[in-house]
């Protein structure tokens, strides 16, 4: 099976070759001189936001709050991530071609790999951090997959299972209706825009898969929080012990 896959990737590289999104050198979508450029975050933040004209507080390191006092209402527990999105032209152009036409769908791994680094870097490699937990990446609209081909959010959330030997469960959180664009709406427009559009899907199981677990929520872009906001409601109410968001980025 090793070889077979190792043939497919020989011939894909073959003819069709992948180029440096920083530098256009052939090889990979992010060589190491390029990847050395991005300031892959060292420390974890609470989910205090501009937004809400309070910048985010630096956590103590080994914590195991995600979150100041100010956000101990908030639904999602904690947050992790890696970039921050305004910060490099780079980091905008990655998740751009990984979301967006053309789309490249196998970017999930070099973002995936991203996220391991911020995880090292910031000692969330222990498993006692990932012991009990699901990732769940935060759903999409049926008619934007057929139109994008694929989730990116259930991609990501596939190749961080594989680095970290997580389960991934994607089809009990899903989107009922399509929404607005996020990023053109302020923020108290953005949670009017979330109310109604998730919902559990147990199919014939009446208890979902991640209850009593920690649940990992999966995105590519924190922004106000309002999408993971939701999400996280839903799933506590439906029996998740915690709820973390992992973001490749955050914008402020």
């Amino acid at each position: 099976m090793d070889k077979f896959l190792n043939i497919k990737k020989f011939l894909l590289d073959l003819f069709f070759p992948k180029f440096c999104l920083g530098c256009q050198k052939e090889g990979t979508y992010l060589c190491d001189d390029c990847r050395e450029l991005l300031d892959i975050c060292e420390y974890d933040y609470c989910l205090c936001s501009a937004y809400e004209s309070i910048p985010p507080q630096r956590l103590p390191p080994n914590s195991k709050l995600g979150k100041c006092p100010k956000c101990h209402s908030k639904n999602l527990d904690g947050l992790y991530f890696a970039l921050a999105y305004k910060e490099k032209p780079l980091t905008k152009k990655l998740i751009r071609q990984f979301k967006y036409a053309p789309y490249l769908k196998d970017l999930s791994a070099t973002m995936a790999s991203i996220l391991v680094e911020h995880f090292i870097k910031t000692g969330k490699n222990a498993s006692s951090i990932w012991q009990n937990s699901v990732l769940i990446p935060v759903p999409a609209h049926i008619k934007k997959i057929r139109e994008r081909g694929y989730n990116q959010s259930e991609e990501l959330a596939k190749e961080i299972s594989k680095i970290l030997n997580i389960p991934v469960i994607s089809d009990v959180l899903v989107k009922t209706k399509p929404t607005a664009s996020q990023a053109e709406l302020k923020k108290e427009e953005r949670e009017k825009n979330l109310l109604g559009a998730f919902k559990i899907n147990c199919g014939a199981s009446e208890t979902p898969q991640f209850s009593g677990k920690k649940v990992f929520l999966v995105d590519d872009v924190y922004t106000t929080g309002s999408t993971m906001q939701e999400c996280a409601k839903i799933l506590k109410t439906a029996g998740a012990k915690s709820v973390w968001g992992i973001a490749i980025a955050r914008e402020e």
